[in-house]
């Protein structure tokens, strides 16, 4: 009896063994999810690095006046202020409350991994901006008791809440999540 030989659908390549994850070990499972794990710390790092800048070189709360940073007059400032609530200062003061929900939020997706698709790769962008921003603004409250956040931008008469590159993170990490679930075929 001859020996079974699996065929491949015509393109498709032999797999590399020595690139094949073993998903049962501790470092293919962690691999898995690399894109996730390098984006959030490059996404905390960088928000963490530009809070101790504005830390270090803005007195707090600055806000005006002559100890802002003026990039595009007008349009763009570096100041310093804290946010003790979340998006837009909602549920101002409630900054325990929401260490908490940031906390659970970053459980929550541990947890969910497999079901929240992670170990596809625009999802894991997506997430990887999402959960680098969320720990970045959670070290904020447990540190300050307050989010720094410090870029502010104008729109004619119109200002745009002073928000941070955690903030960015997030807000992109949920909109490319949703635009690639509203486009994924059911």
């Amino acid at each position: 009896m001859a020996d079974h030989v699996p065929v491949r659908p015509l393109g498709q390549a032999t797999p590399d063994p020595s690139k094949i994850e073993n998903p049962k070990s501790k470092i293919g499972r962690t691999l898995a999810y690399r894109t996730l794990w390098i984006l959030a710390a490059t996404i905390f790092l960088l928000d963490q690095l530009s809070k101790a800048w504005i830390a270090a070189h803005l007195p707090f709360p600055t806000y005006g006046g002559p100890n802002t940073i003026t990039v595009i007059d007008g349009f763009f400032r570096i100041v310093h202020v804290g946010n003790t609530g979340a998006a837009w200062s909602m549920f101002s003061g409630a900054s325990v409350l929401l260490a908490g929900l940031a906390a659970a939020t970053l459980v929550a997706i541990f947890v969910w991994r497999h079901s929240l698709g992670l170990r596809n790769r625009i999802t894991q962008v997506s997430f990887g901006l999402l959960c680098g921003g969320i720990a970045g603004n959670l070290l904020d409250r447990l540190l300050h008791g307050h989010v720094i956040d410090f870029i502010d931008l104008h729109f004619g008469s119109y200002t745009y809440p002073t928000f941070n590159i955690a903030d960015s993170g997030i807000c992109v990490g949920v909109v490319l999540y949703l635009w690639h679930s509203l486009r994924a075929p059911q």
